[in-house]
């Protein structure tokens, strides 16, 4: 009935109350009583706000590229904002008098999807998709000095690219050529793999090589170590026996000489024997039978005696007429004999 009203706003909502075109109250989180029919409210918020965007650009070689992302900004100056933008509640107090709120994201993403087309432009296909990061740095930076949003009192606190994609058939293309790329790659490990084992078998079969002849040459070094040995051994025993046939033939010159002198010793002696015996015979010769057989008698033991009588008797037997012979006198040439 009297158009008085109670407004209160939250602490993150700037406040501006003008009455008859005249601002006379301003700031965050305000409550107050109003006249509907002559105040009017301005309500702008001041925290974060998000503003996602698609673009689909082309490159520099004419390809297609999309690209996604996010900005992040907040409105710092909400006096420029109030200026430029309505932001005016109905009278009520309960939502905006126009669209211009809605606006403000479209305003800032149109802002980004200049620099970036401009960006996108000046840059190859291949190159576009791998500046990302770049991209974002450069973005944030112009924005941050951009006229329009400057002019609106906007600050720009992030910038975000999800994702830059080309169109599915170029996509396709390069899935393809990476593909390849990658099989290639793997061909190529697999022919650097095989190389290195080949090369490591043939280092494995030269260093067997390689152990084998230097055990080939042990053994030919042991070989000949044992060759030189038996030749050693063998001039030795050469040597040995050298010596002893040397001893041989001397001890045989020795024996010989030994020989001789004793063959010489013997010839002397029986030229003695024989001298004596010559000069015994011819002492024999020179005596008569009688000494010869006294002597002889002489030197004969007594049962030799006696068989020389028996001898005697039985040559004159016929000439004995008769003898007589007593047993004792055999017994006691037995005795004798059987004692000798």
């Amino acid at each position: 009935m009297f158009n008085i009203n109670y407004f209160k706003a939250d602490s993150s909502t700037f406040i501006i109350k003008s009455v008859n075109g005249k601002v006379i109250k301003q700031g965050k989180g305000l409550s107050f009583w109003y006249n509907s029919a002559t105040t009017s409210i301005a309500a702008l918020p001041l925290n974060a706000l998000e503003a996602p965007f698609i673009f689909n650009l082309q490159t520099a070689d004419f390809q297609s590229l999309r690209i996604q992302g996010q900005i992040s900004f907040r409105i710092s100056q909400p006096e420029k904002t109030a200026e430029v933008l309505n932001y005016n509640l109905t009278q009520d107090g309960s939502s905006y008098a126009s669209e211009d709120p809605l606006k403000l994201s479209d305003r800032v993403v149109r802002s980004a999807q200049t620099l970036i087309q401009a960006k996108i432009q000046r840059t190859a296909m291949r190159d576009a998709l791998l500046i990302s990061q770049t991209l974002i740095t450069e973005v944030a930076n112009q924005l941050s000095i951009h006229s329009a949003l400057q002019a609106l009192g906007i600050d720009i606190l992030d910038v975000s690219i999800a994702a830059i994609t080309p169109s599915p058939e170029t996509l396709k293309a390069l899935e393809a050529e990476a593909r390849e790329s990658i099989l290639k790659e793997a061909d190529d490990a697999i022919y650097a793999r095989r190389k290195f084992s080949v090369e490591q078998e043939r280092m494995l079969k030269e260093a067997e090589l390689e152990t084998d002849l230097s055990v080939q040459n042990k053994q030919q070094q042991i070989e000949e170590a044992r060759l030189e040995n038996e030749r050693h051994l063998l001039r030795e025993q050469a040597e040995i026996e050298q010596e002893k046939l040397a001893a041989q033939v001397n001890a045989e010159a020795k024996r010989n000489e030994f020989v001789a002198l004793s063959v010489e010793n013997q010839r002397i002696q029986s030229d003695a024997d024989a001298y004596a015996i010559e000069a015994k015979m011819r002492a024999y010769r020179e005596l008569p039978v009688e000494n010869l057989k006294a002597m002889a008698l002489a030197k004969m033991a007594p049962e030799q005696l006696m068989a020389m009588a028996f001898e005697s008797l039985a040559l004159n037997a016929g000439k004995i007429g008769e003898l007589n012979i007593s047993p004792d006198l055999f017994s006691q040439i037995f005795k004798k004999g059987a004692k000798a």
